[in-house]
């Protein structure tokens, strides 16, 4: 049966894509990868002209998200495995519902259960009607649940990101400090956290990322004040920008 799927593999991160291309065709040789894409934008047109089975998707990606992207194509007449680091939440709809997700980092076990099983559907043929109901409940459960993923040393730790006072980038690493007073410190890079950011959000410096609600006070020489009272800088290039949010 394997010899005759096509398989699509989409994530914006290179080495994400390269390392999962690598434990697919060791575990499933005979799983014809037809395409590997790491901008939506071009997966969205392969899909439509390659007509994969089984699509391999990553949620968080910048400028069109997986959600979007599967509405982009609007005919979902394949199997979808979404490879992603998501909230409790999203994870618990993905399990009552019969649709299979594989959290970062893979694990091969449950990335050879999660392509069995979409195997199986395959071949029953039943995935239009299946997909098209997932799409509509995780697309309303993403909305619902707006948290940051941030990995750390330990695991995973899910954040409501209108609880986050301030991201900075250091040294490599980042560190998100929330209103409890607590600070989560992740080995992932200040850019990955940009890309996941809803629009509360501000870059407000090479290194910080701050949230508009959370700040209270401007100050003409360069720095924005928090409800916790932490000054952080903001770059000159960013203050008009910054106080047109405002329209001040």
């Amino acid at each position: 049966m394997t010899d005759n799927v096509k398989a699509i593999l989409v994530d914006d991160e290179i080495s994400n894509l390269k390392g999962l291309q690598k434990k697919i065709e060791k575990l499933f040789p005979n799983l014809n990868i037809v395409g590997t894409y790491q901008k939506p934008e071009a997966a969205i047109n392969a899909i439509k002209e390659l007509k994969p089975q089984l699509v391999f998707l990553d949620i968080q990606m910048p400028r069109i998200n997986g959600f979007e992207l599967l509405e982009a194509v609007k005919v979902i007449d394949f199997q979808v495995i979404f490879v992603t680091a998501f909230s409790e939440y999203a994870i618990k709809a993905f399990k009552e519902n019969a649709i299979d997700y594989i959290l970062k980092p893979i694990d091969n076990n449950e990335l050879q259960i999660a392509i069995d099983k979409a195997l199986e559907v395959i071949e029953s043929q039943n995935s239009v009607d299946q997909n098209s109901r997932l799409l509509k409940l995780i697309s309303a459960t993403v909305s619902d649940n707006n948290k940051l993923i941030v990995p750390t040393a330990k695991g995973l730790s899910f954040i409501p990101q209108d609880e986050v006072l301030h991201i900075e980038g250091y040294e490599g690493y980042t560190k998100i400090h929330v209103e409890d007073n607590t600070t989560l410190t992740s080995s992932y890079n200040l850019g990955k956290f940009a890309k996941k950011m809803s629009s509360i959000f501000f870059k407000c410096h090479k290194s910080h990322i701050v949230n508009i609600n959370k700040v209270r006070h401007f100050e003409n020489e360069g720095y924005l004040v928090l409800d916790n009272e932490k000054r952080i800088p903001i770059a000159r290039a960013q203050k008009k920008v910054f106080l047109e949010l405002f329209n001040a």
